[in-house]
């Protein structure tokens, strides 16, 4: 299963299961080069590099200097986890047409990590929002 593979079975209530110790680790996000995406350790320093199928969808809120969790199981990256929630500028946003003042419409605004998410039209080019990165919904607007 260390390769990201699931398998579904029943079970009964007498199965027993070994607990598993993952190992967890802050690293900060430095740099992308390629499809190679550059972190170090902020205690000891230590680089990890991790490829793009590595990081996944997490690509879309991950910021330089961001702190993420590192998951390791026997001195192996089991994954990474993003915090729970990110504040992200908004680097393109389409105007509000006049007279769009029914509740609940929105429109699609892309973040400076290249993002696509859907906003309510007030949020304007140059805004920062809060964004869920479990769902990569739009939370709030804040102010920096």
């Amino acid at each position: 299963f260390r390769q990201g593979n699931t398998m579904e079975r029943t079970l009964s209530p007498d199965d027993k299961f070994q607990e598993v110790m993952l190992e967890h680790r802050n690293l900060q996000y430095s740099y992308s080069a390629g499809d190679l995406y550059h972190f170090m350790d902020i205690e000891n320093y230590e680089q990890y590099e991790f490829s793009k199928e590595q990081v996944g969808e997490s690509i879309k809120y991950l910021k330089e200097e961001m702190v993420i969790e590192m998951l390791l199981y026997k001195g192996e990256v089991m994954g990474i986890r993003l915090p729970a929630k990110v504040d992200l500028k908004v680097v393109e946003a389409p105007p509000s047409i006049k007279g769009d003042s029914a509740s609940n419409i929105t429109k699609p605004v892309t973040l400076e990590t290249g993002a696509v998410v859907t906003a309510p039209l007030f949020v304007k080019e140059g805004d920062y929002i809060k964004v869920d990165t479990r769902t990569g919904e739009y939370l709030e607007r804040v102010k920096v």
